[in-house]
């Protein structure tokens, strides 16, 4: 497995929120977690990128327990993390976020080729490249943050709630962005979502977390025609 998570127990303090959490995929896969608010999706991502020291359990990237390492040597082994929150340097430009993504590529040439690679998948932040990440709009800073963790040329990715905030289009546009690195780069990705549809209908497989461990597990289309997610995911 390029990825195995394994009776992970984790949470904030004393408020415990995984709970035997067990789930795997293989390399180049496309998996989402979905669920409902609260039920640990999230402080999985977390957990899983270093930002949460886990109670207990084990999580094996690539073939090596990564579970409890800090979060910079976690990225700095391919797995890389995109928050919710994007957490974009808001006083810098956008040239000089994604210099700081890809602070680990020395190769000069490397660096200049991701950064084509990433003005070239999302054209706007070529267009704003001098611009300050903070005054940029919620769609750009998400093609940002997408962007600033690619510099780094991961073989993993945990994007947390890629659309929240955005309009449609821009959604649209960001799936598709998610789409292109899996299947042109082959990126892992394992996308946290509250738009159930939307990361059905984009990802291969998936994993429904509820009360802080896994329920149900299955292809996307297994997923759709479940009763229970139709019930309380689809509103079918």
């Amino acid at each position: 497995m390029f990825l195995e998570v394994k009776n992970l127990d984790a949470g904030y303090g004393f408020m415990h929120v995984l709970r035997n959490m067990s789930f795997s995929l293989e390399r180049g896969e496309y998996v989402c977690l979905i669920g409902p608010n609260g039920a640990g999706k999230s402080t999985t991502l977390k957990t899983v990128a270093g930002l949460l020291k886990p109670m207990s359990g084990a999580v094996t990237f690539d073939g090596r327990e990564i579970g409890g390492l800090p979060a910079n040597q976690v990225a700095a082994s391919g797995l890389v993390y995109i928050s919710e929150e994007m957490n974009l340097f808001v006083n810098m430009s956008v040239h000089e976020n994604l210099m700081m993504g890809g602070y680990l590529i020395r190769e000069k040439e490397r660096l200049q080729s991701r950064q084509e690679y990433v003005y070239d998948l999302f054209p706007r932040l070529r267009e704003r490249s001098r611009q300050l990440a903070g005054t940029m709009s919620g769609g750009e800073r998400k093609m940002l943050a997408i962007g600033r963790a690619l510099m780094s040329y991961p073989q993993l990715l945990l994007v947390d709630e890629p659309s929240f905030g955005l309009a449609p289009k821009i959604t649209d546009k960001v799936f598709e962005a998610l789409g292109t690195l899996n299947r042109e780069q082959g990126i892992t990705l394992v996308v946290v979502e509250q738009n159930v549809t939307k990361t059905l209908a984009c990802s291969q497989r998936g994993y429904v977390v509820e009360f802080g461990a896994i329920n149900v597990a299955g292809t996307c289309a297994e997923l759709a025609s479940n009763e229970h997610v139709k019930k309380a995911y689809l509103g079918v």
